[in-house]
């Protein structure tokens, strides 16, 4: 066992995870980690691994020596456990950062990366084991993911999830508290978690990575103060702050309603990273000039949601009309398109806001409308995935959705291969999963006009239609003349 911590920590300094000078230090914190008095053998004696394979001989050895149970909770609290050892301090880190920042925030968002991979707090084995292709549509080429990155618990671990009582701290897995927490059945663990402290408009905000990135450098901006999700001007204006400071990054909001959003509502956070999405390569279908001055750019994209497009050098101007947008959205009712603001079930309407900067000064403010209505015929929500495609997706449609990354459930990759079956003719429709009977059916036909066409291609092909539905029925003004008519109208109240 000796020999594994020494591999450990020798693979640790040839990666450049852990300084020489803390060799010995780490040597023996891992030694009392797993009871052992004394090393008797030299690191010299031993060769380097991949850092990642060497911490799991180390848990390896904590299952065999009964340290830990062989569950996916405890292994991955011992993991953050391990990887804490070779982890800076959150001071430390954050000085690195803003020193490195000086120079360039590239450099800086490249380190705190490179740290988070590093340290296995962003799970690069899990993601990829992720299914991605690109599926093209009417509106371009989608991004479509089969999410297999988060392991999932076995029963007994989600019966002891269940059981166990809440402390209530952290409150919730976005807070400030968990960087540093050990973790529990019911809490990932984030030992080797770390924060960078941002100012965004005169408050704090915490900036870190996704542990389960969907794209490149995944990253959320955490509220330091536990408040519920708000859309408002503030939080135009603290979107810009953030890509004024990381231009090279995006950075967006989920809504602040339920049902049109893929996120913890309590408490306000926002997405970025370092990514282009299908939905900002959109061509324009209607454009007007607007502001004092008439610097402000506004569009409306061809895409299947309904998003407007604002683009200037002028930050201010654009901040002006998206604050008046988003008053009047609030209030926008067109019953002969199903739109209603409110209603005794609340306030139905808001928004969808994402910030970027190109060349270095000019901003652009992505609006994408939301209502969250329900009614008899579609009680999940008018403007959700309507019941004929939620055999590809039933769940809301979050930020990263809305700009063309779909983010689908794992009991696909088994599903589909039994559609896939089917169309293959190794199985009969009865032995398809109910839920894709119907969908199967209806492409079998055309995969056997498809002039010999890849399975697999072909698959890739339907799924990216069944998701580009999915968007336009999440969508509040519709794809056809009426409900384009509508768009350009209320579009138009705001020049």
């Amino acid at each position: 066992m000796e020999k594994a911590i020494l591999i450990f920590v020798k693979s640790a300094i040839e990666t450049g995870s852990l300084s020489e000078v803390d060799e010995i230090y780490t040597i023996n914190r891992l030694l009392d980690d797993f009871s052992i008095e004394k090393c008797t053998i030299s690191i010299d004696d031993v060769e380097c691994k991949s850092l990642l394979d060497a911490m799991d001989d180390l848990v390896k050895f904590a299952i065999k020596k009964q340290i830990i149970t062989d569950t996916q909770s405890d292994k991955e609290i011992f993991q953050a456990k391990i990887m804490d050892h070779i982890t800076p301090r959150p001071s430390t880190v954050n000085e690195s950062f803003w020193r490195l920042y000086s120079e360039s925030p590239i450099i800086a968002t490249d380190f705190f990366y490179d740290l988070s991979k590093q340290n296995d707090y962003i799970k690069t084995r899990n993601i990829k084991k992720n299914i991605e292709f690109i599926a093209s549509s009417n509106y371009g080429d989608m991004e479509i993911t089969i999410n297999l990155s988060k392991p999932e618990l076995s029963s007994k671990e989600i019966a002891q999830a269940k059981n166990k009582e809440s402390t209530g701290y952290p409150k919730c897995a976005l807070c400030f508290e968990n960087e540093g927490y050990r973790g529990h059945e019911s809490h990932p663990a984030r030992q080797n978690h770390r924060i960078i402290r941002m100012n965004v408009n005169g408050k704090m905000f915490g900036f870190q990575f996704s542990p389960h990135s969907y794209y490149n450098e995944h990253s959320i901006f955490i509220d330091r103060d536990h408040q519920p999700m708000a859309i408002n001007s503030s939080t135009f204006k603290n979107l810009f702050s953030i890509v004024d400071q990381l231009p090279h990054y995006f950075v967006g909001s989920n809504a602040d309603i339920p049902r049109v959003g893929g996120s913890i509502l309590s408490h306000n956070h926002y997405q970025g990273g370092r990514h282009i999405f299908p939905m900002n390569r959109a061509k324009v279908d209607y454009e007007l000039t607007m502001g004092s001055k008439n610097d402000v750019v506004a569009s409306i994209l061809n895409w299947p949601m309904s998003v407007i497009r604002l683009k200037s050098i002028n930050k201010q101007a654009i901040l002006d009309i998206a604050g008046k947008i988003l008053d009047g959205w609030r209030s926008y009712s067109n019953a002969t398109i199903d739109i209603l603001s409110s209603s005794e079930e609340g306030i139905h309407n808001t928004i969808t806001p994402i910030a970027r900067k190109n060349q270095g000064s000019e901003y652009e403010l992505y609006l994408v409308l939301r209502n969250n209505r329900t009614s008899e015929l579609f009680p999940d929500g008018i403007f959700h995935p309507h019941p004929d495609v939620q055999h590809i997706k039933k769940e809301n449609i979050g930020l990263i959705e809305v700009m063309g990354l779909a983010i689908l459930p794992p009991r696909l990759k088994k599903e589909l291969n039994e559609v896939i079956a089917y169309l293959l003719d190794e199985i009969n429709l009865s032995d398809v999963p109910a839920a894709h009977i119907e969908w199967a059916r209806k492409i079998k036909e055309l995969y056997t006009n498809s002039n010999n066409k890849s399975i697999e291609k072909f698959m890739q092909e339907q799924i990216g239609n069944v998701f580009t539905q999915i968007l336009e029925d999440a969508g509040v003004f519709k794809r056809d003349e009426k409900g384009q008519a509508a768009f350009k109208d209320f579009l138009n109240q705001f020049k």
